[in-house]
């Protein structure tokens, strides 16, 4: 499956560049990472948030999201935000700044 370009050089310019920052192909999509953490991926046109255990119910209750269920079984602590929900630059922002500060907050790997 390929991935939203589009959606990937926003995300690109809302975390910018540096040492820490990094992106990986996964699973026919496009992963960015902090220090080795995931903080967002591109799957298809969606975005895959990593908001952590304690903010999951908070995300899920957003308009455009449903549980992240890559393999069959809900991840808590993720979000699947659908295309409709990231067409404003700052509805973008906030998913890609909360994932962010999720892994930020991770031991660098």
């Amino acid at each position: 499956m390929a991935f939203d370009e589009g959606l990937a050089e926003r995300i690109r310019a809302r975390l910018g560049t540096g040492p820490s920052v990094s992106e990986k192909r996964m699973s026919g999509g496009l992963a960015f990472l902090y220090a080795g953490n995931m903080v967002v991926g591109v799957i298809g046109d969606e975005l895959m948030v990593r908001v952590g255990p304690d903010a999951n119910g908070e995300a899920l209750a957003r308009p455009g999201t449903r549980p992240f269920d890559f393999t069959g079984r809900p991840m808590r602590g993720w979000a699947v935000v659908d295309a409709s929900a990231l067409t404003e630059d700052d509805a973008l922002a906030e998913w890609v700044d909360q994932g962010h500060v999720f892994a930020a907050g991770l031991p660098p790997k």
